[in-house]
């Protein structure tokens, strides 16, 4: 009777300990899917004229997610996609700022935990290298851009993100017939929970460049 007494005290007393990172953890993916959703509204659902001015606002709400959530690779991966958008949407030199401070949210949650939402930190890191003009102007690296790249699709192989990004990459390196692959496969990818609007969008990006990398 005693036994099961002290076993039950155990217990008790190691899920008092565990539920503050619980609730912590639930916080997080809460607060991440909350800007996923803000995002991809964004993206796919607002007029182009808009997209600028929201994103900024969205990069200061996910900034605020960040600064609350110390050592968390997700918010900081979620600011760098937010803030990657907003220069996207801001364009030319004027951007290469927001392209910059993307960077370094990458690279952060990157030395959190680079595993982090299936890798989306290396993929998304991917992206700005071969996006972004190289030296002078700006730290394009198509090589590295392709490691990075890998990195992601080696963690998430049929992602609709990781394959859509690196068709895109080898289309742009001018490799069309290797792009057709990914791009498929992008189109062909596991639909993600909570994730249909960004999903649709994507699959119909990923139909339009593999039209592109046919033709070529």
């Amino acid at each position: 009777m005693r036994r099961r007494w002290l076993l039950g005290m155990f217990t008790a007393a190691s899920i008092a300990a565990l539920s503050p990172q619980i609730v912590r953890a639930a916080a997080v993916e809460d607060a991440v899917a909350e800007l996923q959703h803000d995002w991809e509204v964004i993206r796919y659902q607002t007029p182009a004229a808009e997209r600028e001015r929201r994103f900024e606002a969205l990069a200061a709400k996910a900034r605020k997610i960040s600064e609350s959530q110390p050592g968390r690779a997700e918010p900081l991966v979620w600011e760098g996609i937010i803030v990657s958008s907003w220069a996207g949407e801001k364009g030319g030199l004027g951007a290469l700022g927001l392209v910059k401070q993307a960077k370094a949210l990458y690279e952060s949650a990157i030395a959190i935990n680079g595993d982090a939402l299936d890798g989306s930190a290396y993929n998304s890191l991917g992206v700005l290298y071969y996006k972004v003009p190289g030296w002078p102007v700006g730290f394009g690296d198509k090589a590295k851009a392709k490691e990075l790249l890998h990195k992601a699709l080696a963690l998430n192989p049929k992602g609709i993100d990781p394959n859509f990004f690196y068709g895109e990459y080898l289309v742009e390196a001018k490799q069309p017939e290797q792009a057709v692959v990914y791009l498929e496969r992008a189109i062909q990818a596991p639909a993600r929970t909570g994730r249909q609007v960004a999903d649709a969008g994507r699959r119909e990006e990923a139909r339009v460049l593999l039209e592109k990398a046919k033709a070529k």
